[in-house]
């Protein structure tokens, strides 16, 4: 859950005199996919002496996957100057062509009317499918487990 929220953290900047086109403005370098890459590599070096037999490259690709999902979901939105996937090396912002989700207000403007729909609308466009592919993905690990075993639903012969 860090991973996918750290990206935001940019927002700080604007504290800082930090313009929102900056290469560390909003949608900048944290939403890179260096950043992403970078980031799951401290929190995997973190997590190495919490749970030392975990799968280390599955638990890093998950972190990345977390990570980087945020600046491709900002990517879908339908505001602000869109999403520096290759910082710092290309300071290009890049949308997708199909931008559903509501651009979020920044600030206090979350908590206002437009904050309320952006959140419906982001119900619609990002839960309610993380919801159907979190069943589609247990549905699919049962079925995977139960062909794997062998398992059916007839007892077998002797």
């Amino acid at each position: 859950m860090i991973c996918a929220m750290a990206p935001d953290v940019d927002v700080v900047g604007f504290l800082f005199g930090i313009q929102y086109g900056d290469m560390l403005g909003h949608r900048g370098l944290s939403h890179s996919l260096l950043f992403a890459a970078a980031l799951a590599t401290l929190a995997l070096i973190r997590l190495r002496f919490a749970e030392p037999k975990a799968n280390h490259w599955q638990t890093w690709l998950f972190l990345f996957l977390a990570a980087a999902s945020h600046g491709l979901l900002d990517a879908l939105t339908d505001g602000g100057y869109g999403v520096a996937f290759f910082a710092p090396f290309d300071g290009t912002r890049y949308f997708f062509p199909f931008t559903p989700i509501a651009v979020s207000p920044i600030g206090a403007g979350f908590f206002s009317a437009r904050g309320a729909a952006v959140i419906m609308n982001e119900m619609l466009w990002v839960w309610l499918p993380s919801i159907g592919f979190f069943f589609a993905a247990l549905l699919a690990r049962a079925t995977a487990r139960a062909l794997w075993s062998g398992s059916t639903s007839r007892p077998r012969s002797r």
